[in-house]
Formats: C-alpha cells, structure tokens, sequence
C-alpha cells in the first residue's frame, strides 16, 4: 500500500466514497463539450439518415432490413442498429470509457484524487460506473431517437418480419425496442475493453480508438470461414443477436448467449483494468 492509498473503510464509507466520485465523474461529463456533442449526434443524426432516405429512391439493400424503409417506419431504427453495431457504438462508448483514466496520466492529476480521502478501489468503482452510465445514456438516445425518426418521417405501417409475416405497429414498436436493449450487452462489454485500454496505455486515443479497431477485426473475422464456436465468442456476434426476435416463431438463444459473453467480456476487461490499476505506482510519477 502506497502512501497515498488511505486506511480501509467500512461497508458504509466505500460505498459513500464510490457514489461521491460516481456524481462528480457525472458532473464533469455534462460539462464536457465532447460528450454533448456526442448525445446531440445521437439525437439528430436518425433523423438526418431518416430524411435522406425518404428522398433516395434506393434502398441500403445490404442490410436487413435495408429494401423496407420506404414502406415502414420501423424498419429506419433496425438499419440504424444493424450499421451501429459495426463501429459507431463501440466508437461512441470508448468517447468516454478510452479517456476518463488516462485523463488523469494526461494532467497528472492522481496524486490529488487519491490524497483526498478516496481508496484507489472507490476511485476506480466510481470512474467505472460513470463510464457504463454514459454507455448506456448514448445507446438508449441513439435508438429512441431512431425509432423516433422512422415513425415521423416515414410512418406506423406495418413492418415485413423476417419471415415474411407482418408485424403491426404495436408489436414492431416493442420488437424494436427489444432489439436496441440487445446491443446494451455488447456495448458495455466494449466500454469495458475501452476502461482498461486507458488504464494500461495511459493514452486516451488508444483507449478511444482501440475497441474501434477491435470491433472492426472482430467483424472482418466474422465474414471468413471460421468455426461456428469460433463466431460466438466474438463481442461482434451478440450485436446481430436481435434478428431471432423478427422471425416466426422467434429464437431467442443468440440473444442468452451473447449476454453471456458480453458479461464475460465486460467482468474480465473491468478485473484487469483494476488489477493494473491497482499495482500501478501513482507516488513515483
């Protein structure tokens, strides 16, 4: 234990001292340019995709959902996830996750967060949890704001379902809704990669950038020929898990087990980060 490392606390105070840090990270990124240009981003930009969309004749056909949205509404916020899912979620959750860390290595700020009564694990714990907050801030905008979009600018029109059964506007509402939860998982797994890429580079654009360039190996190692084990453990797959919901009848099994590798992801990238963290030698520097 270093010298700035202060004296355990009781149940009580570390968790008093977590939720402190917890509402001061909070508070730093609402006052933060970078990160209300990221939420207004997820806010405007459905609508922008939406607009452009309704005055193309063409249709993404590359996706799924893709040659539906001129005919339904609901089908605007499946593209939006099923382009998201590929590199913009795991770019706009490592904006926060890939810097609240090597921020501080950045302007040498350690020395006063630990001399003011707050252990390492109460820092690290509360640095984490505004982390996975904004994380989740980000996707529930990004697709509220795409549903959104889709019912104002295209419309409520029954939705074509993957096997071709129509869904009608009730229903898709709650499917779509229940896709965008599914990338929750996978989003948190990779601001956890972004957490402990700050902590062990001490660089915010390799914390920032490197779960992008993760994301996008994982998808190019999805599309060759690998085993079908192989493709489950990948943190790409759980975000492509919400199709199962628009067949009929629907699976659910990707989606269990997407989960489940997320939380595999998120726990071990979250562990290291802190045991790299904790070793670290914040008196010499």
């Amino acid at each position: 234990m270093t010298a700035l490392d202060v004296r355990p606390a009781t149940p009580v105070a570390a968790r008093g001292g977590t939720l402190v840090v917890y509402r001061w990270e909070t508070a730093k990124l609402v006052r933060q340019v970078r990160t209300r240009l990221v939420a207004l981003a997820c806010v405007v930009a459905p609508f922008l995709f939406a607009a452009a969309l309704e005055i193309q004749t063409t249709t993404p056909q590359d996706t799924l959902f893709g040659r539906w949205v001129h005919d339904s509404g609901f089908a605007v916020p499946l593209v939006v996830l099923g382009f998201a899912g590929q590199w913009a979620l795991p770019a706009l959750t490592s904006v926060v996750a890939g810097d609240i860390f090597a921020g501080e290595d950045r302007h040498g700020t350690w020395r006063t967060i630990l001399t003011r009564s707050r252990s390492r694990a109460q820092v690290f714990a509360g640095k984490t949890l505004a982390a996975l907050t904004y994380a989740v801030v980000v996707t529930v905008l990004l697709g509220a704001s795409s549903l959104l979009a889709g019912v104002l600018v295209v419309g409520r029109q029954p939705l074509v379902g993957l096997s071709g059964t129509l869904i009608g506007p009730g229903h898709a509402t709650a499917l779509v809704l229940a896709a965008w939860a599914s990338a929750l998982p996978p989003v948190l797994a990779f601001t956890g990669l972004g957490l402990l890429l700050s902590v062990a580079g001490r660089n915010g654009a390799l914390g920032i950038g490197g779960p992008v360039v993760i994301g996008l190996v994982m998808q190019l190692a999805a599309m060759v020929d690998l085993p079908v084990p192989v493709r489950t453990l990948l943190l790409s797959t759980p975000f492509a898990a919400w199709h199962g919901l628009f067949a009929d009848p629907p699976f659910r099994g990707p989606l269990l087990w997407g989960a489940l590798v997320s939380a595999a992801y998120l726990l071990v990238s979250v562990g290291g980060a802190y045991a790299l963290l904790r070793r670290r030698d914040i008196t010499g520097g």
